[in-house]
């Protein structure tokens, strides 16, 4: 393990030598590679840094028994033995194969499935909990497109989140949601169920997703819905079409027409660096076994129950009560639990110990 630990800080150096090589920030694409693989291995390269010295205070404290010294340095190698114990099974997790979309911002849209105005006031309520979930850990939460339902709710919904980790945090939410409850407009109290489907992009850079302009169609066009009157009586509205793909996306909640077409081509690029990641884990059999469900728009991942109140994670069969508290933002057993098995499923892939040389 110690030859595997010294190449992870070998490597660490030779990065951070790179990144302060003006030479290496001339290519963009390059020296944003190189600052997220840094990025990502910081914890590793702190425990294994940590490690090797507790792994030398042990060969210098067996020293000192072997030249006669008394008790007290026995006691000192047993508790540093504890603590390399510690730091090696950490070392064995840092190690496994991660997503390296994990450090990622997040692109999350939110859409009314089937269930008519009650699958939008579902909706406009997922929102709302993510957005809680988001101000409860201290992230920024960027508006990208809205469009409110006449009776509440939402028909459609995209913000951008941004903070440490949202990827890895988020990636598991998308799919469907189904809520089960007796609407407020229901006299007869009977339990209805609808649905709502959430997708969880990774925020895509220009130097992730290159796209040809020629291989765009830009349509602008007048503004609806509520908003300023510039909003309304200027051709604002921006949708593009991505022609290779046949992905549209449109925009339209800014007075400039500017400001729509940046945002539109933010999601777009989220949408084409999801759909590479999609087929990439198409053909990648040990992907596919990783996945906590399909993360697919179309697969049903939750339960809300509320007259039983009980919410239901069904690709872990995971069933937690008090659902007002979740919906309130309060996610983080959920985000915990589904964290915790994907990391199970990556250590059973990886199947060898990763902290041996293969």
């Amino acid at each position: 393990m110690r030859e595997r630990l010294q190449d992870v800080l070998a490597r660490r150096a030779e990065l951070e030598a790179l990144l302060a090589d003006p030479a290496v920030h001339e290519d963009r694409e390059r020296s944003v590679r190189l600052a997220r693989e840094h990025a990502a291995g910081e914890e590793l390269a702190a425990v294994a840094q940590e490690l090797l010295a507790v792994d030398d205070d042990i060969d210098a404290a067996r020293e000192l028994v072997a030249a006669g010294h008394d008790a007290s340095v026995v006691e000192e190698i047993a508790q540093l033995e504890v603590r390399r114990e510690q730091l090696t099974q950490r070392v064995r997790l840092l190690l496994v194969p991660r997503d390296p979309d994990d450090d990622r911002d997040v692109i999350l849209e939110v859409r009314p499935a089937a269930g008519g105005d009650e699958a939008g006031l579902f909706a406009g309520e997922l929102l709302e909990m993510y957005l809680a979930f988001a101000a409860r850990r201290g992230w920024s939460v960027r508006e990208l497109a809205r469009t409110p339902q006449a009776v509440g709710g939402i028909k459609e919904a995209i913000v951008e989140v941004s903070g440490p980790g949202a990827f890895a945090v988020l990636k598991h939410e998308s799919g469907v949601h189904r809520v089960q409850r007796v609407p407020a407009t229901e006299s007869q109290g009977r339990i209805h169920t609808s649905t709502a489907s959430v997708a969880v992009l990774p925020v895509a850079e220009e130097v992730d997703v290159t796209i040809d302009p020629s291989d765009l169609r830009i349509d602008v066009f007048r503004s609806s819905g509520p908003g300023g009157q510039s909003v309304n009586t200027t051709d604002s509205a921006v949708r593009i079409t991505h022609l290779p793909s046949g992905v549209v996306v449109s925009c339209q909640d800014e007075k400039s027409q500017h400001q729509n077409k940046e945002k539109a081509l933010r999601i777009l690029r989220s949408r084409l660096l999801e759909s590479a990641r999609a087929e990439a884990a198409g053909v990648r059999a040990d992907a596919r076994r990783v996945q906590i469900g399909t993360g697919d728009r179309s697969e049903k991942i939750r339960t809300y129950n509320l007259p039983q109140s009980r919410i239901t994670d069904h690709r872990i069969g995971l069933s937690l009560h008090d659902p007002d508290r979740m919906l309130g933002g309060e996610l983080d057993p959920l985000v915990d639990a589904l964290r915790a098995a994907e990391l199970e499923a990556r250590l059973a892939l990886a199947g060898t110990d990763p902290t041996q040389p293969s």
